[in-house]
């Protein structure tokens, strides 16, 4: 278990990037043609699916392996930039008053484009509506994300929300739900929601697979809840990341929107719907469960599952990271990837740490407030929490 806000935030960040750059060369396909091409499983960091990625469509000029860490953790990157600035729980409009800023006008270094720019122009279109709702159109934060396609992009990024309101997942919940308003909608929206609930309870102390996957479901709405249940359900039939891949594709097949073949997308996939639930934040959960919380077999099992394979293992690996702190992750992985990203993913999990620790401090001070202003006699044992 983690043995303190520091050590869980370390194995959360730590965790989810490296499965990350772990599952960038594998995303997009099919367990079959990862075997076929890699020579097996993939249990280490490998390189582009295609030797000549600079042109190998559809995801030419991006550079995905070799420890590249991919928009998913440039993203979390972002968004620990923006609790470092606010030092307080965040809202709608600071996605727009710090959000975007960091997305357009910081200039960083993105790995899969081995070179200096700024974030926006790596992210996918999804991503880009940030900018254009929130800078361009002037829309109303909390409505923001009304009209996105509907998919990760949200969830993928919401960890240091849940990190930032360790022990509270409902909190967290709230959080993300309200934040994500500015990017997603419907059970995107939903998602990133749940994604930081299941950080947050992962780090509360004596938290387990199951407690997570509890708190989880007792907070999802909709297909979202469905899908969880039915993956987390589907999962504890089976022991072994390589086993869990089918059956956990099966189980969330239903909910899943985009259908069989991931680069041709079906006519309804990634609409609002109340009965659909994104692929990704199920399966990480499931394989959660399959491999009884084990980091290593967790993230493996979302790199070879395919499809979403980096926002499966990094959604996975933040989970199981914030579950088991930081001797959790291999060490040499961890270096491997900050070197080769050139990114210092541990400062950004110190100063989420050190947030949590100021929002914690703030909530108390809150509490203590509401109960000082509340009509009417004390109750009894009424205490700040």
């Amino acid at each position: 278990m983690a043995t303190s806000i520091e050590d869980g935030a370390m194995g959360c960040i730590l965790g989810g990037a490296v499965g990350d750059a772990l599952g960038g060369p594998t995303e997009g396909r099919t367990p079959e043609a990862i075997r076929a091409r890699y020579g097996g499983d993939v249990v280490d960091f490998v390189g582009p699916f295609h030797e000549d990625w600079q042109t190998a469509r559809p995801l030419s000029p991006l550079h995905k392996g070799d420890g590249h860490v991919t928009d998913d953790t440039l993203m979390v990157m972002a968004l620990a930039n923006v609790y470092g600035k606010v030092r307080g729980h965040l809202s709608a409009y600071d996605m727009a008053d710090h959000l975007v800023a960091e997305i357009a006008d910081v200039v960083t270094y993105v790995p899969e484009f081995e070179r200096d720019t700024v974030l926006v122009n790596r992210l996918f279109y999804a991503e880009k509506y940030l900018l254009l709702r929130l800078r361009q159109a002037h829309v109303d934060p909390r409505e923001a994300g009304v009209g996105n396609v509907v998919n990760c992009g949200a969830a993928m990024y919401m960890a240091p929300v849940g990190i930032v309101n360790a022990g509270h997942p409902a909190g967290a919940y709230q959080e993300a739900i309200e934040i994500a308003g500015a990017h997603q909608s419907s059970y995107g929206r939903e998602a990133a929601g749940v994604l930081a609930a299941a950080v947050a309870e992962a780090l509360r102390p004596g938290a387990t697979v199951d407690s997570v996957v509890a708190a989880c479901v007792a907070l999802a709405r909709d297909g979202t809840r469905e899908a969880i249940l039915a993956v987390t359900a589907a999962a504890r039939n089976v022991h072994d990341w390589r086993a869990a891949i089918p059956v956990l594709r099966d189980a969330v097949r239903p909910f899943d929107s985009v259908g069989e073949d991931y680069r041709d997308p079906d006519l309804d996939a990634r609409k609002p719907s109340r009965k659909r639930a994104i692929e990704e934040l199920p399966v990480a959960l499931g394989m959660l469960v399959a491999t009884r919380g084990t980091y290593l077999d967790t993230v493996l099992g979302g790199v070879n599952y395919g499809r979403d394979s980096d926002s499966i293992a990094s959604m996975g690996g933040a989970v199981a990271g914030a579950l088991h702190g930081e001797q959790a992750i291999p060490a040499h992985w961890a270096a491997h990837i900050q070197e080769r990203s050139r990114k210092d993913l541990r400062a950004v999990a110190v100063s989420l740490a050190a947030v949590a620790r100021e929002v914690f401090e703030q909530d108390q001070a809150q509490f203590a407030r509401r109960v000082a202003a509340f009509p009417g006699p004390p109750v009894a044992g009424t205490v700040p929490v």
